[in-house]
């Protein structure tokens, strides 16, 4: 840390060059590869192209986020829908280059495209989501066209090509260092991205640093205004903190809220601090456990939750609480209040009807990535199921690791979680997380009717007058079996010099650095 810290501000300092810190690991540049970690996504975004982005809106206290109801042009210059809903044509930019140079052209769209839908694991259930599910629905008509088929329509299809997953990979680099044994060329892609997008890697030092340098080739957007940006990965907060406060570097992304309290409160530093649209934090109970097959075990937890102490000593105040909503509401908001609240005696009521009235013991994880409010949420937890015989021991995760153990091995019994679903419906949210096998469903939960209810509604109109039932039934059946118990909606906190400009909240959560630049003099 002691060199780093030295010559950080010297680094800061120069104009041309932007300096963020984050507390997270990044383990891949390549977001297709299995167990690549969400940190990582944010090569995807800054090194690649998409054919569609998301616009921007304007904050009701005047920052900015991206605008999930406009969709705008990338890589692709325009698009029509055809009458029947069936299909779309994208028109590539007749100038878009990749980094090397050449032409970036229908072929390789299809072939990203295909390798999307094919590696498996979540780049290909990203696919399905928005209806995209085999190679033989793209088609390169010419250099410069290119034809999707829908095997029927649906609200997400488009939305779902602006996000990370659908990246435009040069596809002669990949074919030229692609396998027998790896023809996506998983391996070659994990260390050297091939895009055509506004940011090249310059150096990946894993553990440390990623550098990106700009390509001032860029055609999916205007020029990024800053010509080098470092991502500098520093577990501590404190001395993340330190770093910001000082103006040693430009951005701390994803801060602590105790952090963003603090700091918005001294006034010196500015903090932006944005609500996570269709996420949660949660704890999780996995069916996989035994004694969590019993829902009234789960219920039991929730009841045993101390949500206030947990959103004013982990949330610091910042989101909104997710608990003591009605027991029954007409309402299709997602997130919305569980009916859940701290109540003990409820709590042991329930366990006491089943086979575990005298109690059991469970390790209780987390990710040491969030451990700013992973920690106290769990130890919170910790002392509240105690009180109802249920003893926990704390299991402290690296985040390197959790997305494998937690999300693609679901082996965790009880574990905390944090979800955004990158398409703002509430039916993409239940896709995730509660339908069997899919990765963000970590609790194992199964059930016919709920997996029946997500693939009537996750490509039906919003407006169809079956949708908003259905997902009524969703929610109240959601709360009902609680494989995922509803904490806090976290509000996504980003402090920053007073001289950075452009600064844009994204569903993803991760550094997009295109926009960023400084504030004329």
């Amino acid at each position: 840390m002691l060199p780093f810290l030295k010559a950080l501000p010297a680094a800061a300092a120069a104009g041309d060059t932007l300096v963020v810190v984050t507390g997270t690991t990044i383990n891949s540049l390549d977001l297709h590869r299995t167990g690549t970690n969400r940190p990582s996504y944010q090569v995807a975004v800054n090194c690649y192209d998409r054919l569609l982005t998301f616009g921007t809106k304007t904050m009701p206290d005047g920052t900015l986020a991206y605008d999930y109801d406009t969709l705008k042009p990338e890589l692709a210059e325009s698009w029509e829908v055809a009458p029947d809903g069936m299909s779309v044509v994208f028109h590539l930019r007749a100038n878009a280059t990749f980094w090397d140079g050449t032409p970036v052209t229908a072929e390789d769209v299809k072939w990203s495209l295909d390798r999307a839908v094919t590696v498996g694991g979540f780049p290909t259930t990203q696919m399905q989501a928005g209806g995209l599910t085999e190679p033989g629905q793209f088609e390169a008509v010419d250099d410069k066209t290119v034809r999707i088929r829908f095997h029927r329509p649906s609200k997400l299809t488009l939305p779902d090509l602006a996000v990370p997953v659908p990246f435009i990979i040069n596809s002669k680099v990949a074919r030229a260092n692609a396998t027998a044994d790896d023809p996506w060329a998983m391996e070659y892609l994990h260390r050297n991205p091939a895009g055509s997008g506004a940011f090249r890697v310059e150096r990946w030092d894993p553990g440390q640093q990623l550098v990106y340098v700009r390509n001032d080739g860029w055609t999916g957007g205007p020029l990024p205004g800053v010509k080098r940006v470092i991502i500098r990965e520093i577990p501590s907060q404190a001395t993340r903190r330190a770093l910001v406060e000082r103006g040693d570097i430009h951005l701390s992304y994803d801060i602590p809220a105790k952090d963003a309290r603090e700091l918005a409160a001294g006034g010196k530093v500015p903090v932006v601090g944005t609500p996570v649209e269709n996420c949660l934090n949660v704890l999780c109970p996995n069916l996989s456990f035994e004694p969590f097959r019993d829902k009234r075990v789960r219920q039991a937890i929730a009841w045993a939750i101390p949500y206030e102490d947990i959103f004013r000593n982990a949330g610091y105040g910042r989101g909104a609480p997710m608990w003591g909503g009605a027991a029954s509401s007409d309402s299709i908001a997602w997130p919305q209040p569980s009916p859940y609240t701290t109540d003990y005696d409820k709590a042991k009521a329930l366990l006491s009807e089943t086979a575990f009235a005298g109690g059991f013991e469970v390790p209780l994880s987390f990710d040491l990535g969030t451990a700013e409010w992973g920690e106290p949420t769990a130890l919170l937890i910790q002392e509240g199921l105690a009180k109802i015989g249920i003893r926990t021991t704390i299991d402290k995760i690296p985040g390197a690791n959790w997305r494998t153990v937690a999300l693609v091995e679901k082996k965790l019994p009880l574990h905390l979680e944090n979800f955004g679903g990158w398409l703002n419906t509430p039916d993409y949210y239940f896709y995730w997380a509660y339908v069997k096998g899919n990765l963000f469903n970590s609790s194992n939960y199964d059930d016919d009717e709920m997996m029946k209810l997500v693939d009537e509604t996750l490509h039906m109109r919003m407006d169809d007058p079956a949708y908003a039932p259905k997902i009524r039934r969703m929610i109240t059946k959601a709360f009902d079996d609680v494989p995922r118990i509803p904490l806090w909606q976290p509000s996504f906190e980003v402090a920053m010099r007073p001289d950075v400009a452009g600064y844009q909240f994204w569903f993803h959560r991760v550094p997009d650095v295109r926009t960023l630049g400084f504030r004329q003099a």
